[in-house]
This record gives C-alpha cells, sequence and structure tokens, in this order.
C-alpha cells in the first residue's frame, strides 16, 4: 500500500507542472506570434493537460474530466504526436525515434491513452494498485505497463544527461545554435579575405539544390521546446523538467498499478 503522502507530493508536482505549463502558454501567446510558435504550443498544452489528468488520478478529489472525456483527449493526443514523429522521421530517419522531440511526447501521450483504457475497477475493500486512496484500480496487460515505464523511465533519463551536458540548456537550443551562425560567420570570413576569396567562399558556401531542399524541410520542423526567445519561462530546459517530471510521476504511477 502507497502511503497517501507520497501521492499527494507526486499530485502537488503535477499541479505545479500545469501551472508552469499554462504560464508558458499565456506568456508565448501563440495566438499573436504566428504559425511557428503556434506549432511549438503543442507540447505546452500537452503538458497541461497530461498534469491535470495525472493529479487526478493520483488524488480523487483533483479529478476534473470523466474517464472517457479524457481517453478522447489523449486518442487526439497520441495520433497527433504520431503524426509529428513521422514528420520528424522524414527528416531525420530514425534519429527522430531515439532522440527527437517528438517521440518522447508520443509515448506519454500512449501511456496516459492506455491507462484510462486499461484500468479495471478498484477492488472492493480499497486493496491493489492506488485503489484505496485515489479510486483507481489495477492495470489490464501489466507487461504493456512495464514496456511503457521502462520507456518513460529511458526518455527522462536521456532528458536529464541533456540537461546536465555541455551548456545545460537542453539539447534543443544545441540545434538551434549550430545553424544560425552560418550566415553571419560565412559573411565574416569573405570579408576579411578580401573581395577574391569572398567570392571564392560564397560558391564555395552556395548549396545545392537538394542540400537547399533539405534545408528548408529542416525550417519546417523547428525544436519543439520552446518559443525562439528561450528566456525566462520560456527557457528551454523548463519544458525539458516538466517533461522529466511527468515521465517520472507516469511510471511510478504504471508500476503501482501492475
Amino acid at each position: 500500500m502507497i502511503p497517501a503522502w507520497i501521492l499527494d507530493i507526486f499530485a502537488a508536482v503535477m499541479l505545479a507542472v500545469a501551472a508552469v505549463s499554462a504560464a508558458r502558454l499565456v506568456a508565448a501567446r501563440p495566438w499573436q506570434h504566428g504559425v511557428q510558435r503556434a506549432a511549438l504550443a503543442d507540447i505546452d498544452v500537452a503538458h497541461l493537460l497530461m498534469a491535470i489528468a495525472m493529479a487526478g488520478q493520483l488524488v480523487s478529489g483533483l479529478r476534473t474530466l470523466p474517464d472517457g472525456a479524457w481517453e478522447v483527449v489523449f486518442a487526439v493526443m497520441t495520433a497527433w504526436f504520431a503524426y509529428r514523429v513521422v514528420r520528424d522521421a522524414q527528416v531525420s530517419g530514425l534519429r527522430a525515434l531515439g532522440g527527437g522531440h517528438c517521440a518522447p511526447h508520443f509515448i506519454h501521450a500512449a501511456a496516459m491513452l492506455y491507462m484510462f483504457l486499461a484500468v479495471s475497477a478498484p477492488a472492493a475493500g480499497g486493496s491493489g494498485g492506488m485503489g484505496g486512496m485515489s479510486g483507481m484500480g489495477t492495470l489490464q496487460l501489466p507487461l504493456l505497463a512495464f514496456l511503457f515505464a521502462l520507456l518513460l523511465v529511458g526518455y527522462s533519463i536521456w532528458d536529464l544527461d541533456q540537461l546536465s551536458g555541455p551548456g545545460s540548456s537542453g539539447h534543443y537550443s544545441l540545434a538551434a545554435a549550430r545553424v544560425a551562425p552560418t550566415g553571419p560567420v560565412l559573411a565574416g570570413v569573405g570579408a576579411s579575405a578580401g573581395p577574391g576569396a569572398a567570392a571564392g567562399s560564397a560558391l564555395a558556401s552556395a548549396p545545392s539544390s537538394a542540400e537547399a531542399a533539405g534545408q528548408a524541410e529542416a525550417v519546417q520542423v523547428p525544436p519543439a521546446s520552446a518559443p525562439a526567445d528561450g528566456r525566462g519561462v520560456l527557457a528551454p530546459w523548463v519544458a525539458t523538467g516538466c517533461r522529466i517530471a511527468m515521465g517520472i510521476t507516469m511510471a511510478f504511477m504504471l508500476l503501482i498499478m501492475i
């Protein structure tokens, strides 16, 4: 039997994640900043909805929508992130599954859908899983729950490694850092080397049609972590931290409901 105060702590963490995600949406104002900012808002919307749903699963007094409504929400969310993963895979191949921006969110959404679909009614005596404290029962297909928990823990460890790596600002900002300096750096080199060298460097740096197409496609798939400013609550590490907290909480819930 899991002590009630442990469930309360996890529920409080999820409420904090929901509050941070809502603050990120308000600060980003995707409805005012065009398609690119709106494309990034789905991550914060997913975090907000998942955190609210998990808080209600952990503490029955925090329940909001009925289970059937959450099943529809997470079915749509799973389909959306599956589409995003396929789009990422078309650009970067299998790397989109191991280190892509949307694959972890697809696993999160699928795990949430599984928890709502596979949960059985709690026992009459209130024993088993979290049934005695939050009204939830045990999960059917426990092997699938264990596999989801392993994936969630793996992605959380990977996120922690990215946060603690060079720069300590999250791996999403590193991709933008590699692309942004290209134009200014080439211009500076050409200016310092004289007209002849500048012409040569311009020819050498001119991308082929295939490379240009690849770059255009890459621009259409922006990093899914945070908007371009990346300051304050919109910093990439904030979104990554929320995802780590949800991944650990979700894995905990899956394991104790087996």
